[in-house]
């Protein structure tokens, strides 16, 4: 029956000018729009009373029972599409992941942003709260994951276009569960201007690993959206309470509590990189890693960490330009993002530009301020055009010629603050490019601390 086969008109005259007005001038989002006739039309009915007075508690209004202009103001806010004014708790008998190692999978994409900015956007919100508790996640792209994304118009739980709800999310468990929705049609970026995935995929992670809304505004998990710099986000007291009562805390890595002082007797580094801030040293089946602003040295097999790459990588480098770090073993290479191994990987170097003679790639290190990636093969280097994709026409030429004082040959290197650092036989040089000449000679594991 309709509205007005129902009387509706009839017997509620202000019916017209409230509800409706309040929909037509978007004073509350279409997705409210059921919610609010039905309280319009049964102000009285069991259990609806009691719905508004939770979704005043849960957005930290003054509990009034009442749809005041407060509460109409709230409910206009961006938010997500987890109910919590519904008529059952979007996660009952609190469930949790039975397992620490998640993996998650990207399905598609949206038109307003890149591929690139939407995957480090996701492995961000991801390790917001990996920082935190003792869980994992890793990326797969081949086989269906535990928590699977994606962009949509519609599904079980339909969007209601530009603004309102941003994305819904279902609680961990099989199938669906932890599954994330975001809505197509919302203006997604990497700022300040539209809606910021990194904060919304933050905060659905938090459901999908079965967090419910929180009450305090300052809260990643609070029900309405507010813009928050990347940059300096952090979580909040209230948000890592919650998921430590799930998960725990994380716990502390096993590494050595001072510097270390001693290091393995006959070290060779195989490649060295730089990984967002962190430096690596490859040598055979592990790798050490320091870390920005920490004295402690942390190693790990290169299985554990990745178990699709090979041991023993022949040469690495990071273009930061690019947020990618390549990493090469005979004819092959693979690309990570941040510590994820990217898809369709591995790939063949002669796709850069190596003629069929070069077999295996020495070292190799990015030159931020030249644009030029430096490949060291036996007693050569060739310079790569990272802009034009292509090696320049003098390549390949003398070690020697290039990089003097240096030696005939590069084991590995990498570049930090502005300079070069090339190691050779039992000996490490600090090169500058501006001025084509070795600065200094440093003690080979000066960066191990020992």
């Amino acid at each position: 029956a309709s509205l007005l086969e129902l009387g509706v008109f009839k017997f509620f005259p202000w019916f017209l000018s409230i509800v409706f007005s309040d929909l037509l001038l978007n004073r509350v989002p279409f997705a409210f729009f059921i919610f609010y006739l039905r309280l319009r039309l049964m102000p009285h009915e069991a259990g609806f009373l009691e719905k508004i007075r939770r979704m005043q508690d849960v957005l930290g209004l003054e509990v009034t029972a009442r749809m005041d202009e407060k509460t109409i103001e709230a409910m206009k806010q961006p938010r997500c599409g987890v109910p919590n004014i519904g008529r059952f708790s979007a996660f009952p008998r609190n469930p949790v992941w039975k397992k620490k190692d998640l993996t998650y999978r990207i399905l598609n994409y949206t038109s307003h942003m890149t591929r690139d900015e939407v995957d480090r956007a996701i492995e961000k919100a991801f390790k917001v709260w990996s920082d935190v508790v003792p869980l994992t996640f890793t990326r797969i792209y081949d086989r269906v994951s535990d928590i699977e994304m994606s962009f949509a118009s519609g599904d079980a739980f339909p969007f209601d276009g530009p603004s309102g709800i941003l994305a819904h999310t279902f609680a961990p468990g099989d199938n669906t569960g932890g599954d994330v929705h975001f809505d197509a049609d919302e203006t997604w970026t990497s700022g300040s201007a539209g809606t910021n995935l990194f904060l919304v995929a933050a905060h659905e992670l938090g459901h999908s690993l079965g967090l419910d809304h929180s009450n305090d505004p300052n809260a990643l998990m609070y029900p309405t959206y507010h813009y928050t710099n990347p940059n300096t986000f952090q979580l909040s007291e209230d948000d890592i309470k919650g998921i430590h009562s799930l998960y725990g805390p994380k716990e502390k890595p096993v590494t050595p509590t001072k510097a270390q002082t001693h290091c393995p007797e006959h070290i060779s580094f195989d490649a060295v990189t730089t990984v967002r801030g962190d430096i690596i040293f490859f040598e055979n089946r592990s790798f050490w890693r320091k870390t920005a602003g920490k004295s402690e040295i942390e190693q790990h097999e290169i299985s554990s960490f990745w178990p699709s790459l090979p041991a023993d990588i022949d040469a690495a480098y990071e273009n930061q330009k690019k947020d990618q770090v390549l990493l090469f073993k005979g004819t092959k290479y693979w690309v990570l993002r941040g510590y994820t191994v990217q898809e369709g990987f591995p790939k063949n170097i002669y796709e850069l530009g190596f003629p069929l003679t070069v077999t295996q790639i020495d070292a190799a290190v990015h030159d931020d301020e030249t644009g030029r990636t430096y490949f060291f093969i036996n007693d050569r280097y060739w310079s790569y055009n990272e802009e034009t994709s292509q090696m320049d026409k003098e390549s390949p030429q003398r070690i020697s010629k290039g990089f003097p004082g240096v030696g005939n040959k590069v084991e590995a290197a990498f570049r930090s603050n502005g300079m070069l650092y090339l190691f050779s036989g039992n000996q490490q040089y600090e090169f500058s490019t501006t001025n084509r000449k070795v600065t200094r000679l440093l003690k080979y594991t000066s960066w191990l601390n020992c």
